[in-house]
């Protein structure tokens, strides 16, 4: 089975995760979208992330039902920060047989060459890019890549997390149940940014 691996600290995972992961699957590209949850990424600060326990099980609430889509805790037991290739590793010893793919947006390709080993990476993994405005693709760095013009919404996490301090709506944001889990918990309503 072709599996693409959507990585992301998911804080909070939100309608244009959603579309883009499903774009893949429409189009045929994998069989399979993950989300795999980042406990930390290493390129942003730990204090700005809700418990990553919280964070998959906003990710669970909202794929629920969905075929094809799955959240991933693969990286809640592996050394912290998170690094693809460490992941990537694991993942295939652990399911030999599936194929992985790396599911990202152009702007986080761009940064491939500043990731941790990321010539084993290029030549170990397939990568599947949405377009990201402003970010093309000018340099493929080698790797075998596949790239999309998926839907793309002008969406962050960061402004969702801004709403939700400044109590305002975060409908058609993010989906009804995450919505009702974020209220009932009151997600991000500290000094999160």
């Amino acid at each position: 089975m072709h599996i693409g691996l959507f990585f992301g600290s998911f804080n909070p995972i939100h309608i244009g995760h959603l579309i883009i992961a499903k774009h893949f699957l429409n189009e045929k590209r994998v069989n399979e979208v993950w989300f795999v949850v980042s406990p930390q990424n290493p390129f942003k600060s730990a204090s700005g992330l809700l418990n990553e326990y919280h964070r998959l099980h906003l990710v669970t609430l909202s794929i629920e039902d969905e075929p094809g889509l799955r959240a991933s805790n693969i990286e809640f037991n592996l050394p912290k920060p998170s690094y693809t290739v460490e992941t990537l590793a694991y993942l295939k010893d652990k399911y030999p047989e599936h194929q992985f793919s790396i599911l990202m947006g152009s702007d986080g390709f761009q940064n491939l060459p500043k990731w941790k080993n990321a010539e084993t990476l290029i030549k170990q993994c397939n990568f599947l890019v949405y377009k990201r405005p402003g970010f093309d693709l000018h340099d493929n760095f080698g790797a075998s890549v596949i790239v999309e013009d998926a839907p793309a919404l002008s969406i962050s996490s960061t402004h969702i997390r801004q709403l939700i301090r400044s109590k305002k709506s975060i409908r058609y944001l993010v989906t009804d149940a995450a919505k009702e889990e974020i209220e009932k918990n009151n997600y991000y309503m500290d000094s999160i940014k």
